[in-house]
């Protein structure tokens, strides 16, 4: 096979989701190859996110809301959205649907093994599948080799957001399946961020998910401990099934990922830095980088022209970083002030990188300055730290 106008390394999230938009534009009729250890046939992950703007995605959504919710021990709120509305994607949809649209097309081509080297060459670059050599214009890389990054704790924030959870299922009416909870602070938080997250289905059935911003993760028997004791406690439950769990963890850092690993060898997804530090929520920035590498190869038949991260808003979560790392027993009182003192639509303009001056004034002023003056001294006066 080959050679190839692109070869994508990782048929994951990023990966399929850049081939997908390659495919529904002009580029449909380049020659293309996605090279995977194995096709992706289970439910392995859920993507969840708020959005003003249709996605390319909408047909195959599991669930669409308009609005959440946030308790606290002293404030609890039920926010309408609009114009934005909170999303959920099932791994297996996405996997299936993008799989089937890009099998039609003669021109785009699957490779199951082991990627085992990527050379920037003269006039384009290579990948080496299980000793076998595939050449291309351009490779863009979604996957981790072994080695390739080195974090660096004394110079950068790496903490993680790591979570457990039951979709559970209950003998009496619980939930309200028309408003997620974003964020439940009504679980001990012993000095560290954690809070309760819950994704409802009907009345009797949600997945239940206990959550940390922390730099060192949990023992098996403590997050089960958190779960069971927020649905004991708080939603006063002593008898459910559980009908799936899913667990996970996600690099909160504000470490640099470069965009471009050689002339022809570009990052993309978690390695190409979309993972929005502070947050942790990656999938429309993936999609907006997607798209945003399309229009940068349609223009210039090169994807090197894309919108560079702000600065101001790697400050932003840079700082927040650091309020987390340091006091993360404060983290529930500090998001508790953000959502009494704000209305939902600033705190997601804020945190998709779309606010302005006004917008950070009155987020800024709604919470304890203390941590963040202290963290901005820090971290304003170096990278990361």
């Amino acid at each position: 096979m080959g050679p190839f106008d692109y070869i994508l390394t990782g048929g994951g999230m990023a990966g399929l989701s850049l081939a997908y938009h390659m495919h529904q534009s002009p580029l449909h009729d380049k020659e293309i190859l996605i090279v995977d250890r194995e096709p992706k046939f289970e439910n392995d992950r859920t993507w969840c996110f708020w959005t003003r703007e249709k996605t390319a995605f909408e047909p195959i959504l599991y669930r669409n809301w308009n609005r959440l919710q946030f308790h606290h021990h002293n404030f609890s709120k039920t926010y309408s959205l609009a114009p934005y509305r909170y999303q959920m994607l099932r791994g297996i949809d996405f996997y299936q649907h993008t799989q089937a649209e890009l099998k039609k097309a003669k021109n785009i081509h699957f490779l199951y093994g082991d990627v085992q080297e990527i050379t920037s060459e003269t006039q384009g670059a290579s990948v080496l599948v299980d000793g076998r050599r595939y050449q291309a214009k351009w490779v863009f890389d979604s996957l981790f080799l072994p080695g390739e990054f080195k974090p660096e704790p004394d110079r950068y924030h790496n903490l993680w957001q790591h979570f457990k959870g039951w979709v559970i299922n209950t003998q009496r009416d619980v939930f309200d399946p028309e408003s997620p909870t974003l964020f439940d602070f009504r679980t001990p938080q012993a000095g560290a961020m954690r809070f309760i997250y819950i994704l409802p289905f009907s009345k009797r059935e949600a997945l239940v998910e206990y959550t940390l911003f922390s730099p060192k993760l949990l023992t098996e028997e403590a997050y089960n401990a958190g779960i069971e004791g927020y649905i004991r406690d708080v939603l006063g439950l002593s008898s459910y099934d559980i009908l799936e769990e899913e667990q996970g963890r996600i690099p909160m850092t504000d470490q640099p990922f470069p965009r471009f690993s050689g002339p022809f060898h570009m990052p993309i997804g978690t390695k190409g830095g979309r993972v929005k530090p502070s947050t942790g929520y990656t999938f429309l920035r993936t999609q907006q980088d997607s798209q945003a590498i399309v229009r940068s190869l349609l223009q210039l038949d090169d994807p090197t022209h894309i919108p560079p991260d702000r600065r101001q808003f790697r400050l932003f979560d840079s700082i927040m970083l650091e309020v987390m790392e340091k006091n993360g027993g404060r983290m529930s009182e500090i998001f508790t002030a953000m959502f009494k003192h704000n209305p939902i639509q600033r705190i997601f303009r804020f945190l998709d990188e779309d606010s302005q001056m006004l917008d950070h004034l009155a987020l800024f002023s709604s919470v304890p300055p203390g941590p963040f003056l202290k963290a901005l001294m820090k971290t304003g006066l170096s990278p990361g730290r």
